[in-house]
């Protein structure tokens, strides 16, 4: 009898340990749980799927989402809209997709109300490559014979898009600038009787960097 007491005894002990033991480490971990910082909030947004070229009509699998933080999230970010737009310009994999980055009356904002976008074409597709939308650069046209000295046709406007070349390398590549009406005018013309050219300007200066 007296053993068999205290084996219950030894038991029951053992089990207000083990028990004891459990709440201590469920409030350990409550502890924990509640000092640990909550996680920052994010922000779902659509972005490139894969690097997308300029001139891209964008189809369902083109785009996917990422999540953001909060202050990180571009001005003017486009939601789940985007099907069937056409990018102003490349875009990376990854990269936010915004108002900017897509053909529309968007592209024209902030740039001036007596501005016209103006497209261009390039003789010279593979230079076309150094550009990106927002860069400045001065337009010139060159007689095709070459003997006439060139001419800035449009200085220092800024690149609103720009597409690769189509068909033949001859045909050159088309690059959407922001102009005064009388220069788009000028630019028309030219691109009858001209072959027109670009030099890139420094952002930091204002002055020529590249000329192509």
């Amino acid at each position: 009898m007296r053993a068999a007491a205290k084996r219950i005894v030894t038991t029951a002990s053992w089990h207000r340990r083990l028990l004891a033991g459990g709440v201590a480490a469920a409030a350990m971990a409550l502890g924990i749980e509640a000092a640990s910082p909550a996680p920052p909030p994010r922000v779902e947004v659509t972005v490139a799927a894969h690097d997308l070229g300029g001139g891209t009509v964008i189809a369902a699998d083109d785009v996917t989402t990422a999540s953001f933080a909060p202050g990180s999230v571009p001005t003017g970010v486009l939601g789940d809209d985007l099907e069937g737009r056409v990018l102003a310009g490349p875009v990376r994999a990854g990269e936010p997709i915004t108002d900017r980055r897509v053909l529309g009356p968007g592209l024209l904002d902030g740039f001036g109300a007596d501005l016209v976008a103006a497209p261009v074409r390039i003789a010279d597709a593979g230079a076309v490559g150094y550009v990106r939308p927002g860069d400045r650069v001065d337009i010139l046209a060159t007689t095709v014979d070459g003997l006439a000295p060139a001419q800035v046709l449009a200085p220092d406007v800024p690149v609103l898009s720009l597409t690769a070349a189509g068909g033949a390398a001859a045909d050159g590549a088309l690059i959407l600038v922001a102009v005064a009406p009388e220069q788009a005018g000028d630019l028309a013309a030219a691109a009858v009787t001209s072959r027109l050219s670009f030099t890139l300007k420094s952002r930091r200066r204002g002055r020529s960097s590249t000329s192509v």
